[in-house]
């Protein structure tokens, strides 16, 4: 029986998609749970600039610690944001390879 170029093709075109589907996949949890690790810093980060403000002495100290808390926060974003986008990245670097056959 002659070998279908075509159909051998289209079978490996196939291939290269289930594997970049899976790829997703597989990537869309290690996302979800990074995205959960991240909250959950932001939050205690909040509960714990709000016992220090709980226990403050004055209106002065209060002020330095929601000052000290956004600012560190911002920082934090940035750096969590950028942390996302690297691995969005990387992730669909990864699966375009394995669309293409390249991994």
């Amino acid at each position: 029986m002659a070998e279908d170029p075509m159909g051998n093709a289209a079978n490996q075109a196939a291939d290269q998609m289930r594997a970049g589907a899976q790829a997703i996949g597989d990537n869309g949890a290690e996302l979800g749970l990074k995205m959960i690790e991240q909250a959950e810093i932001n939050t205690q980060e909040a509960f714990r600039a709000m016992r220090a403000a709980a226990q403050a002495s004055d209106i002065s100290e209060v002020m330095r610690i929601q000052t000290d808390f956004i600012r560190e926060q911002g920082s934090r974003s940035v750096a969590q944001a950028r942390e996302i986008g690297e691995l969005i990245a990387s992730f669909g670097r990864t699966a375009m390879g394995r669309f293409t056959g390249r991994d």
